[in-house]
């Protein structure tokens, strides 16, 4: 059997202001109407032998990576969450670890949660080769037939033909490169000698145990220290904190990869791309006669080969040429395509500036459903609630904010206090300060509601919970 290991954490910043520390690239929909993470998975649908996955996020990501796995319906192995980033080594083996102690020695597919990938045919027989030399005990990665001479990517050098003629190409490996200047890109890519590093890998759960016992034992004993003291949690497996936090961080390739003679590269030509950059995502979205990639409301005069998003205003742009436009609630962005990269500079300046833009959007994700800002002042705020079908939210209080609750949309149950009565369509109540409440939505559409908060203090963390079915 081979178990999808699929590699969900991080906070990627290159893709602000869309994606941002609590809402990452892979949880939004960038290509089609799936998110990064579900069309991830669902591009194994068809491959035989495919056992549930295991995914790795970010504890503060994990009712969303849920809720984006339970809308596809896809019913996972184990969801681990990792209370610090340890980069991949430490994230495979605490995997591998958890299947070996059930008892299970299955071929683990590792596959960021991040990449996009055109041509499923070319992709599904990758895998099946790469399972061919896994089941023989090899250390695989995928290695990208490069299309160009690439500074944003490693390198892999092949080894030895391992393959038969005129199927998958297999090589040994014989180095891995880091990341090149333009002049090594150039010659690696006129060379034909190498691929670019995926990131992708497949191998038996005990082969990469017993590879990094060898060459890098202290993060196994970290890891094995880390599961002993997790415990389960709902729908996950919470990795304990103290424990993982002591692992090494290192990644598998510096870890293992580039280490055992075990390694073993599939190539891979199957329109891959890790969309790093909003010029990445030009380069793979449809373009018009112009060369223009449009989303969302967009108008443009004299403009070319630009990347333009609008997701809740009208962009309207003149004469441009080779620019990324990227409009959200509350920032937008502007940038010649070759600088993209400096996008980074942005989001340090916020977060050095303590300013939320970095870490979150306006529409914050809840187990329970959404929440938008709408207007805020010194002592008000004003928030658009969802709540999905059969989702009740805590009980809980606040200390330093009263609330009033316009229904829009659907029916709701209210406790406040010791009665709890049903609000529908266009009715109101009033939650005072200090009393507890509670708010559930019954029906089988969303519940929509207007919530106006008034106080001293309009903070998330002013929050008090008595009761709550998703363990907060």
């Amino acid at each position: 059997m081979i178990v999808p290991v699929i590699l969900a954490g991080g906070s990627g910043t290159r893709l602000w202001p869309l994606s941002r520390e609590m809402y990452p690239k892979q949880l939004i929909n960038l290509i089609d109407e799936k998110t990064m993470l579900q069309d991830t998975i669902m591009r194994l649908s068809g491959l035989e032998n495919i056992g549930n996955p295991i995914v790795i996020c970010n504890d503060n990501h994990r009712f969303l990576v849920a809720e984006q796995l339970r809308e596809i319906e896809v019913t996972t192995e184990s969801i681990l969450l990792e209370p610090v980033g340890r980069n991949t080594a430490p994230a495979l083996a605490v995997a591998a670890l958890k299947l070996l102690s059930q008892g299970l020695n299955p071929l683990l597919l590792v596959l960021p949660a991040d990449h996009i990938i055109k041509d499923i045919s070319a992709f599904h027989d990758a895998l099946n080769s790469g399972e061919s030399f896994a089941q023989k005990s090899f250390l695989i990665t995928f290695g990208i037939v490069p299309e160009m001479a690439e500074t944003g990517y490693g390198y892999i050098r092949k080894g030895d033909q391992l393959s038969k003629p005129g199927s998958t190409e297999v090589f040994k490996i014989t180095e891995f490169v880091e990341k090149p200047d333009k002049k090594d890109a150039d010659r690696y890519f006129k060379s034909g000698l190498y691929c670019w590093n995926s990131g992708m890998f497949m191998f038996k759960a005990s082969q990469v145990i017993e590879g990094l016992k060898k060459y890098a034992p202290e993060i196994v004993e970290a890891c094995e220290r880390t599961l002993n003291s997790g415990k389960e949690d709902l729908d996950f497996f919470r990795l304990d904190s103290e424990c993982f936090e002591a692992c090494p961080s290192n990644s598998i390739d510096y870890a293992l990869m580039e280490k055992t003679d075990k390694g073993v590269m599939v190539s891979l030509k199957a329109g891959w791309n890790d969309l790093g950059s909003w010029e990445a995502l030009w380069k793979v979205g449809e373009k018009n006669k112009k060369g223009n990639v449009i989303q969302g409301d967009v108008l443009t005069h004299d403009v070319k080969n630009s990347y333009l998003k609008a997701t809740h205003r009208m962009i309207a742009a003149v004469g441009l040429e080779n620019h990324i436009i990227i409009e959200t609630s509350d920032a937008v962005l502007v940038s010649p395509r070759d600088r993209v990269q400096e996008v980074k500079q942005f989001v340090d300046q916020l977060k050095s500036n303590k300013r939320s833009e970095a870490i979150l959007h306006p529409k914050v994700y809840r187990p329970w459903g959404v929440f938008e800002g709408i207007d805020k002042s010194n002592r008000f705020q004003v928030k658009r609630i969802t709540v999905n079908p059969g989702s009740i939210l805590s009980l809980q209080k606040h200390f330093h904010r009263s609330e009033h609750w316009i229904v829009v949309k659907g029916t709701a149950i209210v406790t406040k206090g010791d009665e709890t009565f049903i609000l529908k369509e266009d009715e109101s109540t009033y939650i005072p300060l200090g009393q507890t409440h509670r708010l559930e939505n019954p029906g089988k559409i969303d519940l929509e509601l207007i919530e106006v908060q008034s106080g001293s203090y309009l903070g998330e963390d002013d929050i008090v919970r008595f009761e709550d079915i998703y363990g907060r």
